[in-house]
């Protein structure tokens, strides 16, 4: 049975608790250490989401389908090639990616994320599988023009409001075959299967805890399937991913005319 957790905003805090039949039920303590529920409820319509999740680390997978990486025109890695986001770059439902002046291409990349619940150094992929809390939605919005130019990938995906995460973690999903559909401006840009990766979520999480101790929180973004494409000045996006809900976004800004 899956479980929908969020994060909102009371009382000018920031709550988590669990979401069932258009209600949200606090929890005591933060995403994923979650306590008791605190025997409050509310409309969830009545609430403002925020990412459903705070991490401290968002590690994001490169090239991770063989189809994005045929699109970019690069060979499917021999393992698992990954860069961090840093959490400042970090929106929820309803914000807004800001298209900064500099770039003149900025594409939307759908994402599933896997949202971390305990730490890991070394795991192997068992542990790895135990360790993962739920999933959620992660938009990797990237600066393509810079990326090209420079050849790295922190400038180019670390701007602000350049990680769009949410709505919400679901639980008790398999993240090894999932869906995933973008629209911009309700045309479908994206529709792939997780089940379509190089590395599944599991042995990503096991490589990465090989190099840098994940801890709760923590967010690995496991790579885009084809149909990566242009955002521009007043696009809609929503990301859905499946059996998560659906992560709606504003784009705004003034960057130059983006091309292919």
């Amino acid at each position: 049975m899956t479980q929908l957790i969020a994060r909102v905003e009371i009382d000018g805090r920031p709550i988590a608790g669990d979401v069932e039949q258009d209600r949200f039920y606090p929890r005591h303590g933060e995403v994923p250490l979650l306590g008791a529920r605190t025997g409050e409820s509310f409309p969830l319509a009545s609430l403002r989401l925020l990412p459903p999740v705070a991490p401290g680390k968002i590690v994001a997978v490169a090239l991770n389908y063989r189809t994005h990486a045929a699109e970019m025109g690069k060979a499917p890695p021999a393992e698992p090639l990954f860069f961090l986001k840093p959490p400042s770059a970090v929106i929820g439902p309803g914000e807004t990616i800001r298209l900064p002046k500099e770039s003149a291409l900025v594409h939307h990349e759908a994402e599933l994320g896997l949202v971390v619940g305990r730490r890991l150094t070394r795991a192997t992929v068992d542990e790895a599988r135990e360790a993962i809390f739920g999933v959620t939605g992660v938009i990797d919005v990237t600066a393509r023009d810079l990326q090209r130019a420079q050849g790295h990938y922190t400038r180019a995906k670390g701007y602000d409001t350049f990680c769009p995460l949410g709505p919400m973690i679901a639980r008790g999903l398999d993240p090894a075959d999932l869906g995933l559909t973008l629209r911009v401006n309700g045309e479908v840009r994206q529709l792939g299967r997780t089940s379509d990766q190089i590395f599944g979520p599991y042995a990503l999480v096991a490589f990465i805890s090989r190099v840098m101790t994940l801890v709760p929180g923590d967010v690995v973004s496991t790579g885009t399937p084809a149909g990566v494409g242009p955002l521009v000045d007043g696009d809609r996006v929503e990301l859905e991913v499946e059996g998560a809900g659906v992560l709606e976004l504003e784009v705004e800004g003034a960057s130059g005319s983006a091309q292919p």
